[in-house]
């Protein structure tokens, strides 16, 4: 099932299920309200999908957890644990809104992420019973001021600016998450390209893992991290990820007034 949040010109947000070319409208949020349908159908095509969820305390980011992006990163020592770390809720948009790239000098870098949505609040979760906690499965883009995360020696304002987390372009609820194609491109380019089956720290692990660190509330989300591929892309430029199972998620970028000429 594809959960979308949704906006029409006469309405407030609003959830629907995605059916065929329609949304089926959701009397509420799904994550805490379950699936009561009102009876109105709203076409796609009438509607302008926004963030699917608006994480209710944080965005949890997993670092290096492909092999090959791993290799690419030589200058970033990778621990043996997963390598976690926060962005605000502030940096999430939707799809089809622009990334805002901010006036700082070097490279600003996609990534490319299956994303987990928590459904119940979790705390100190074993690994066995990861799936009771999952609401469902969006895609996520880690934008990143590549030579800020390297320059301050910390990534939290490298990858914390606003609009620094696109997500969408739905939630799927019920998808394997074991074994997805993810890729990107950059204006129709080819660049990112791996396989899920190939994270190193799974998502089982991965949750056992944070909620130990801190407690995940319904909505949060966990972005599982990238795979390799050149990640660079520059103002009027569109970014489209894509994710097996699940859709694409794409944003055009522009630069905030007064921004620098950046390298690709």
């Amino acid at each position: 099932m594809r959960v979308a949040r949704f906006a029409t010109p006469d309405s407030t947000p609003r959830y629907g299920i995605v059916d065929g070319d329609d949304l089926v409208v959701l009397a509420s949020d799904p994550i805490f309200a379950g699936f009561d349908t009102t009876g109105e159908r709203v076409p796609l095509a009438d509607a302008r999908l926004l963030a699917p969820v608006i994480p209710r305390s944080k965005v949890v980011c997993v670092g290096l957890n492909y092999a090959e992006h791993r290799a690419d990163m030589t200058n970033v020592d990778a621990p043996e644990n997963p390598l976690i770390f926060l962005k605000p809720n502030t940096a999430v948009i939707g799809p089809g809104e622009p990334i805002l790239m901010p006036p700082v000098e070097g490279r600003i870098t996609h990534e490319a992420e299956l994303t987990i949505v928590i459904g119940k609040i979790a705390k100190q979760v074993k690994a066995a019973d990861w799936e009771q906690y999952v609401f469902g499965y969006t895609i996520a883009n880690d934008v990143s001021a590549r030579d800020q995360m390297f320059a301050d020696g910390q990534w939290a304002r490298a990858k914390g600016y606003d609009t620094f987390c696109p997500i969408g372009p739905w939630i799927e609820t019920e998808l394997d998450p074991t074994n997805l194609e993810i890729s990107s491109t950059v204006d129709g380019e080819p660049r990112r390209h791996g396989n899920t089956k190939d994270l190193i720290h799974k998502i089982p692990e991965l949750i056992a893992y944070i909620s130990d660190v801190w407690t995940l509330l319904p909505g949060d989300i966990i972005c599982t991290g990238t795979p390799s591929g050149l990640g660079g892309f520059l103002d009027g430029q569109t970014v489209d990820i894509t994710i097996e199972g699940i859709g694409t998620l794409s944003n055009p970028a522009r630069y905030r007034d007064g921004a620098p000429t950046a390298r690709s």
